[in-house]
């Protein structure tokens, strides 16, 4: 069988292929990177693995299909997207990132905007999980900061985005954090403690660099900010909760519980309104849910057909060390990332492979899942045809191009990567199975 070929099979990857395609080709054609929904990519690329080896019956196929789809790692993932989702519209909906927000921008010193503006978003994305939602919030605030200073607007929303990326390398509730500890095997705590110490400093050098270009610009930010600490509560709680060692599954259903009876306590939403929003929460991680599920079922096939074998000879043949290792598997979700321009996405499709190539060079799985979360952010906050970079620009009406400069902490992220690599990753006790 092809599976049982130790050479693999290069035909094999025809489906992923197809699947990183679809992103490129639809937005080269037209000019738009969000005109092919990712959903629809994975079902057309799914159809053609199922299509494929055609000894097999498609019966057998779907079967193995099927298993793949159905991995308990999968679904353990999708069950952690959707208590995630859950968990953030709930917080939000309660006034949680308003009054994070607010918080933040009161305490700004006016003559240190773009540093603090890369602050607060650090701290918001840290809390939210969300790159897109600490972009969507913070990036108004940007706008203004630069048409009242006469900083230029592309350095503000390159600020906005950088911020953005901190929280999403780090979160306990992000998408991608949680999809690199999931396909790793290991847990966010420690995930978490591996890559705090490698993008501090890459942080620490953003706001050196922000406060030196924008020395002499000041102004006093106009209208009041009004925030409670107890609707930034569940934020905080999630966090230590995550950071102390507890199960990320009653993390998050705690979290939503929290943040609901706040909710309910200051009037922010009804008994019913609270339902709703955990509803809409779930609605808003299904499509990612999907994905992950039809992903797990198209490499399935992938690998019974020898692609993943293939791939994993293509890579470690040329990997000799560790070291050679630990580049390989930042050069393969770097790659998706610039492909697909998701980092979610690039994780979810590498992190089999990552594991792989890990297994096979004794790679802590602590650094793989920070390598897979560093390298996919930082091409996530680069390229000009990402989320966060497509809604920063047409929020500021300029070109994405023009912002990428400006996005200094996505290119101190890689930069401590190739770091950490070369000079080793921070020392920790070793992990817990």
């Amino acid at each position: 069988m092809a599976n049982q070929e130790n050479k693999g099979s290069l035909l094999a990857l025809l489906p992923l292929l197809i699947f990183v395609l679809l992103f490129i080709g639809t937005g080269l054609i037209t000019g738009d990177f969000s005109n092919m929904p990712i959903n629809v990519a994975i079902i057309i690329a799914s159809a053609v693995a199922l299509a494929m080896n055609r000894k097999e019956k498609l019966s057998a196929k779907l079967e193995i299909f099927t298993k793949g789809a159905g991995h308990s790692n999968i679904m353990l993932m999708v069950v952690i997207f959707i208590l995630a989702g859950a968990f953030a519209q709930t917080a939000s909906e309660m006034g949680a990132v308003e009054s994070t927000v607010n918080m933040g921008l009161s305490f700004i010193p006016s003559n240190y905007l773009m540093v603090g503006l890369f602050i607060v978003g650090c701290f918001i994305s840290l809390s939210m999980g969300t790159s897109m939602g600490t972009v969507a919030a913070l990036a108004p605030i940007g706008i203004g900061i630069a048409e009242q200073t006469g900083i230029p607007m592309a350095l503000a929303m390159g600020t906005v985005i950088s911020g953005a990326m901190f929280g999403d390398n780090l979160s306990m509730i992000s998408d991608t954090t949680i999809a690199a500890v999931r396909t790793q095997h290991t847990k966010m705590s420690d995930k978490f403690k591996t890559n705090f110490f490698i993008v501090l400093p890459g942080a620490i050098v953003t706001a050196v660099i922000l406060w030196f270009i924008t020395r002499g610009s000041s102004v006093e930010l106009t209208g009041e900010y009004p925030y409670e600490i107890i609707q930034v509560l569940p934020y905080i709680a999630v966090l230590v909760c995550a950071l102390i060692g507890i199960n990320v599954l009653i993390v998050l259903f705690g979290g939503t519980i929290l943040a609901g009876i706040i909710g309910l306590l200051n009037g922010s939403f009804t008994g019913t309104g609270l339902i709703q929003a955990v509803s809409q929460g779930v609605l808003n991680m299904q499509d990612i849910a999907l994905v992950a599920i039809f992903i797990g079922g198209m490499i399935g096939i992938i690998q019974y057909n020898g692609g993943i074998q293939w791939l994993l000879n293509a890579v470690t043949s040329r990997i000799r060390t560790k070291k050679g290792a630990e580049f390989g598997i930042a050069g393969l979700v770097s790659a998706a990332d610039i492909a697909t321009a998701n980092n979610t996405i690039s994780i979810i499709m590498t992190g089999p492979l990552a594991k792989n190539i890990a297994d096979e060079y004794n790679v802590d799985p602590r650094k793989s899942a920070s390598l897979l979360d560093i390298f996919s952010g930082c091409w996530q906050g680069l390229v000009p045809y990402g989320g966060q970079m497509l809604a920063a620009a047409s929020l500021a009406a300029i070109s994405p191009v023009s912002i990428m400069p400006y996005a200094i902490y996505p290119m101190m992220l890689g930069i401590c990567g190739i770091i950490a690599i070369l000079i080793g990753f921070p020392k920790f006790k070793k992990a817990r199975n």
